[in-house]
């Protein structure tokens, strides 16, 4: 009878992990850790925050997502209506390619949407080559722009991606620095519209100056009819890289970038929409604007030495003081559910005369952990003359002349 009873508890036990197991693998569906990817990021894009990370600074290969960075350069040092032509080079890229004739020409602005539409490799060498003078020259602009916008773990090649090396290294980035170009692409190029135009549009058409041949250009970024707010994004795929993407998404005003390197090879073409939607909606659950802007009420400033408005020199010297707002630093800033901003407020407690209207005497700082989020200044309403011996004088015989 017991041995019976031995085996029943075994059974129950058994059935109980089993279903606690059951569970906890559903719940993982909406853990983000669990990522196909290698290498993956959710950033802010506003601010740049990471706000999930998986092995963000892992240097790897990046196939062509590497053309966001191509986009953005051409967009801001050529122009629209330039005339580009296919050069020898250009017509020995691999598939996938325009495939135009060496000699044929095009419009810059044309040739901007076979590179970010069809991902093609031809174009990103015609714009190389119009916009850095050789390929070789443009990998050096690229590099530029990288270290300039803070990606320091960035190293180009080449302008399409492909995998190659010269003598500084292979052609490369981290998923950390994939999205910091890609929030630099949609938030803060002078030419951010020019580049959501082109990355949004789903289909477009064009010939060749001499219209000997028309073109036609899918857009191959499926995550643009997937979520509601996808904004823009690039696919990428060699056989080192794997397949790659980065993409961006705004919704309620919040600006999200996932990017991942290293998600899948072939016969997994789905798991980088798998772990963008994964990715964008944590963020959408879990992260929220708060607002950086409180009243701060300030006492008024003890002045030393100083002089009164009615001339008493005798008297007590106060001086209010307000917080000069600070346009250059954001109003909201984006938490999660468990995070909260400390506010810090230092000030003088007095201050010898003179003291001069707008004069900084104390900060307002808030603060996400070690993280400074906004500065604002403390600053004195008025001026305050310093006491001189004449002004005792004068308050003396004037309150004699009363008697």
């Amino acid at each position: 009878m017991i041995k019976k009873w031995k085996k029943i508890w075994i059974l129950f036990f058994v059935l109980c992990s089993g279903m606690a197991f059951h569970a906890c693998a559903e719940g993982e569906t909406e853990d983000p850790q669990n990522l196909y990817a290698r290498s993956a990021v959710l950033m802010d894009g506003d601010s740049g925050r990471v706000l999930f990370a998986k092995e963000e600074d892992t240097e790897l290969p990046m196939a062509s997502t590497t053309k966001i960075m191509t986009c953005i350069l051409a967009l801001e040092l050529g122009k629209q209506k330039d005339v580009v032509t296919v050069s020898e080079r250009a017509c020995m890229q691999p598939e996938v390619h325009l495939g135009a004739a060496a000699g044929t020409r095009f419009y810059l602005e044309d040739l901007l949407y076979s590179l970010m539409l069809e991902s093609h490799n031809d174009s990103a060498v015609m714009i190389a080559e119009h916009i850095g003078g050789s390929v070789e020259g443009f990998a050096d602009l690229m590099n530029q722009k990288a270290e300039e916008i803070g990606c320091v773990r960035t190293h180009f090649v080449t302008p399409n991606g492909l995998d190659a090396s010269d003598e500084e290294g292979s052609h490369h980035t981290t998923a950390k620095e994939l999205a910091r170009i890609m929030s630099y692409c949609i938030n803060q190029s002078p030419k951010k519209e020019a580049f959501l135009q082109i990355t949004r549009t789903g289909e477009y058409t064009f010939t060749d100056l001499d219209a000997k041949q028309s073109y036609f250009c899918r857009n191959h970024n499926a995550f643009l009819g997937m979520m509601e707010g996808a904004l823009s994004g690039k696919t990428g795929f060699t056989s080192e890289a794997g397949y790659c993407y980065v993409g961006a998404l705004k919704s309620e005003g919040r600006l999200f970038v996932v990017s991942l390197l290293a998600c899948g090879w072939p016969y997994n073409r789905s798991y980088k929409w798998s772990d963008t939607r994964r990715l964008m909606e944590y963020g959408m659950e879990h992260y929220h604007k708060v607002g950086l802007v409180e009243e701060v009420t300030l006492p008024a400033m003890q002045v030393v030495n100083g002089i009164a408005k009615d001339g008493n020199p005798w008297s007590k010297v106060e001086v209010g003081l307000r917080v000069q707002e600070n346009d250059t630093m954001p109003t909201e800033y984006l938490l999660s559910d468990r995070e909260k901003l400390e506010r810090r407020i230092s000030v003088q407690k007095m201050k010898y005369a003179p003291v001069a209207a707008g004069e900084v005497v104390g900060k307002v700082q808030y603060f996400l952990g070690d993280t400074m989020i906004k500065e604002e200044m403390i600053i004195t309403v008025e001026k305050v003359p310093e006491r001189r011996m004449e002004d005792c004088l004068k308050w003396v015989l004037k309150r004699y002349s009363v008697f």
